[in-house]
């Protein structure tokens, strides 16, 4: 069966002061329909961009897609015409956005901004059908008291319950993908809980796709099948949810989880870092991206960049020295 979206060796980049820079940069990976596939790295690694790029809302003029391909349902979105995309963005193809009081409309109801998405992909319906379905969509997505939400603004409602009007004006449409953007990053763990559980009610529900992308490798367990980690624009890894947290491959991938807290591990030590931060788009290695911060990096690693390969069914990793890295672990499980 035919992905529901490829991404397909994507670049893309950005006009600066300094020049063309490349913040993605041969991004590939598959979405099959009802699955929920985590995008994660740390602030800075394109997770957003790649995202901005499926939806066709990159900052014009600065950036722009200069390599690759995005295809939903085999239709190239970067070449199909903008009224096309336009019909397909948020109707198809629906995201919601990591801070939902700078997405919503500050002087305007909540009602009135679901009504304009109604009139946006479904014009003609009458305001009793609007009104019927805006209030179907606040109790699908747990709202309470629907018809007095409708008539109040965004400062009106708590943050997890903006979140939920983001929600609830994604799936208007009843979109084949949703793609969350850090959706839970600005709230507090109680609410972060409850928008995930709304998130898999959902997608049982309606059969949707999720790309689910984050910094929070304990989000990701909860929620996605598979994973894809990036670094610095780049794809370190690719694999399944339990493959990936039992045996990581990339040395990137093993120290964002060695950095997870844990329950057992003894009270006032330090947490487990890894050094330094992500480089810059004009300060971005030539070899490998993560040769400044990884501890198993050789003098291949800063002048080549690796290779994709893929060391078994649904996983792939970009590193030189993979093999290597985990032999130990290879050893201890043996004994």
């Amino acid at each position: 069966m035919a992905a529901l979206l490829r991404v397909e060796e994507l670049s893309v980049g950005f006009d600066t002061e300094d020049g063309f820079a490349d913040v993605v940069d041969h991004v590939s990976f598959d979405l099959e329909a009802g699955e929920t596939l985590g995008l994660v790295g740390e602030s800075g690694c394109g997770k957003s961009v790649t995202a901005l790029s499926i939806m066709g809302l990159l900052p014009k003029p600065a950036g722009r897609i200069h390599g690759g391909d995005i295809l939903f349902k085999d239709e190239s979105l970067p070449r199909i015409p903008p009224d096309r995309m336009r019909a397909i963005r948020g109707n198809r193809i629906a995201m919601i956005f990591q801070e939902p009081m700078t997405a919503l409309n500050p002087v305007q109801r909540v009602g009135h901004q679901l009504a304009e998405t109604f009139s946006l992909h479904e014009p003609g319906l009458s305001t009793e059908t609007v009104t019927r379905r805006s209030l179907g969509l606040l109790e699908q997505v747990g709202i309470p008291a629907p018809e007095q939400r409708l008539l109040e603004y965004p400062h009106q409602l708590s943050g997890g319950m903006r979140q939920r009007v983001m929600i609830a004006m994604a799936l208007a449409s009843g979109p084949d993908i949703l793609i969350a953007d850090e959706p839970t990053t600005a709230l507090d763990v109680t609410i972060q809980a409850q928008i995930l559980e709304l998130l898999r009610d959902l997608q049982r529900d309606t059969g949707m796709a999720i790309i689910f992308i984050t910094h929070d490798l304990g989000v990701i367990a909860e929620l996605c099948s598979r994973v894809v980690v990036m670094y610095a624009g780049r794809i370190a890894e690719q694999a399944p949810i339990g493959p990936l947290f039992t045996h990581p491959l990339h040395p990137y991938t093993r120290g964002l989880l060695a950095s997870i807290p844990r329950l057992d591990d003894e009270p006032k030590t330090l947490l487990t870092t890894i050094p330094g931060s992500v480089p810059g788009i004009e300060e971005l290695p030539s070899g490998c991206r993560f040769v400044n911060r990884c501890p198993f990096a050789v003098e291949r690693c800063h002048g080549q960049a690796p290779v994709i390969d893929a060391p078994a069914p649904g996983r792939k990793v970009a590193c030189h020295r993979w093999r290597e890295v985990n032999a130990g672990d290879a050893e201890a499980r043996s004994t």
